[in-house]
């Protein structure tokens, strides 16, 4: 058996996504489990940390035993590191990732993978002109509750799909009385701020893999929280949306919808619930879990009284999926299929240009505001492996 070592770059390292997730609970692992098994041989990760303060990035990499620096243009120009990986603040991905590419390196983004499309596809065309191997992250796909539904979608559990409605969302503190959640960078339009352009990526690729294609929407969206104090306690005004509804028209013609809010108390299953109806049946699901009821379960809603309480229990009729997994970090599956496509040349479903439609998405949706108007969702973009 043969170990092919694939040297990474992770810029941007010391962000909590990138430290826990990429990292600590999906590279090192794989790396100290000997590596990701490939046929007869083993794909063994060896991590460089790069990013701008020199403590952080010394305790993060003595917690998961990875090298560190502060000299990206350093990391960039040795040929030991042959894959560049991208998850610092938004608004400095355009120049990271042109400067990677001009290195040769293979490429992973996290979302967006770009502010915008035309910059997207330029990123696009010239890692496809150097023949690097590119994708991006689509980590919700690999939790277990979206899981589950997937697996009815794709065994026609739902009949023919009447609609679907995706709401997430949780309250984030102004940090007047409690401090934010969220960095404030979050909230500004410079920084590549805003709810639509950070979150929606995520929900196109969601339903788009499990429902199909969409082919328009339309949106509107809202700053609740106008101003906040950031990490410095200083108060700054915010200047992109905090929170957002969408309708989406499906190829299928079935129509769902979006509530996402950074400005919402949650009284719902989980912080983020995905629901698919269809004339078979429906099934809802959570980040773990997620539940079904048929058709022949549904109770037959007659009439609701406006003197009494019917004092119907509305759950009763839902049943969970009791499969337990087990199931993968969902980070750690983006990097192994990534890891076998740069090592092998396996197929990689979410590349750059899925991170591209994730942008369009986004696009789309901020023009459908604009507009006051359906925006089509025609792909016009680079099939993917293109």
């Amino acid at each position: 058996m043969t170990t092919k070592t694939i040297g990474i770059i992770l810029n941007g390292a010391t962000g909590r996504i990138c430290s826990t997730q990429h990292v600590a609970n999906a590279l090192a692992p794989i790396r100290d489990e000997g590596g990701l098994p490939d046929g007869t041989d083993r794909i063994m990760p060896r991590l460089m940390l790069a990013g701008r303060n020199a403590e952080k990035l010394a305790a993060i990499a003595k917690n998961t035993g990875a090298e560190w620096t502060t000299d990206l243009d350093k990391a960039l120009a040795d040929p030991a590191y042959t894959v560049f990986f991208d998850a610092a603040a938004t608004s400095q991905r355009q120049g990271a990732l042109e400067k990677a590419i001009a290195a040769g390196k293979h490429i992973y983004s996290e979302k967006p993978v770009a502010l915008l499309v035309d910059k997207g596809l330029e990123l696009l065309r010239a890692m496809n002109a150097k023949g690097l191997k590119h994708g991006a992250v689509e980590d919700k796909l690999g939790l277990p509750g979206l899981q589950k539904l997937s697996r009815l979608a794709a065994a026609n559990y739902f009949g023919r799909m009447t609609g679907f409605r995706l709401e997430f969302g949780w309250w984030v503190f102004d940090g007047t009385e409690v401090a934010c959640q969220r960095p404030s960078w979050n909230y500004r339009k410079k920084d590549g701020g805003g709810l639509i352009l950070d979150m929606y990526p995520h929900w196109r690729y969601v339903i788009e893999n499990t429902l199909g294609p969409m082919r328009r929407v339309i949106s509107a969206m809202s700053t609740a929280t106008p101003e906040r104090i950031d990490e410095r306690g200083a108060h700054y005004s915010v200047d992109v949306d905090d929170s957002a509804s969408t309708l989406i028209e499906l190829e299928s013609g079935a129509v769902g919808t979006i509530l996402a809010s950074w400005a919402t108390r949650v009284r719902r299953d989980d912080l983020l619930t995905f629901q698919i109806d269809g004339t078979a049946g429906s099934a809802v699901a959570g980040l773990h879990r997620c539940w079904t009821s048929t058709s022949a379960q549904t109770p037959r809603t007659a009439h609701f009284s406006i003197a009494t309480d019917l004092n119907v229990d509305y759950r009763a009729n839902w049943h969970e999926i009791t499969d337990s997994g087990p199931f993968k970090n969902p980070y750690r599956i983006g990097w192994e299929n990534f890891l076998r496509h740069v090592a092998t040349g396996a197929p990689m479903q979410a590349d750059f240009s899925a991170g591209i439609r994730d942008v369009q998405f986004a696009e789309a949706c901020y023009r459908s505001v604009k507009d006051g108007a359906w925006v089509s969702m025609d792909h016009g973009l680079p099939a993917r492996g293109a």
